[in-house]
């Protein structure tokens, strides 16, 4: 069983930064795929970022690149998502999800979540 444990979020101005970070209790974590989902109030779970178990590959959503950067230290157990440029529209729920399988987008591929930080942009 993986427990995962977001943190980092808060309250920012647009145009700052926020690192939110997830940490793992698996003993395995090195061998799942990482992503960052996010979900603000009446809209679906959508996805933002997410990284190989080797942190060799990284996908983003094109809504957040260029201003995001998700990175992972595997000694930690802990994956990171660098917040840069924040806007408005990044308000949502954030969570960190792995996976066993391939990384992907789709969050129904994902097979543990965490219960979610909450990131307020404000204009």
């Amino acid at each position: 069983q993986v427990q995962l444990v977001e943190s980092g979020g808060g309250l920012v101005q647009a145009g700052g930064s926020l690192r939110l970070s997830c940490t793992s209790s698996g003993r395995t974590f090195s061998s799942y795929a990482m992503g960052w989902f996010r979900q603000a109030p009446g809209k679906e779970r959508e996805f933002v970022a997410a990284i190989r178990w080797t942190g060799g590959n990284t996908y983003y959503a094109d809504s957040v690149k260029g201003r995001f950067t998700i990175s992972r230290d595997n000694a930690k157990n802990t994956v990171y998502l660098q917040m840069n440029s924040l806007k408005p529209e990044d308000t949502a729920v954030y969570y960190c999800a792995a996976s066993r399988g391939y990384v992907t987008s789709q969050p129904t591929s994902y097979d543990y979540w965490g219960q979610g930080t909450q990131v307020t942009v404000s204009s």
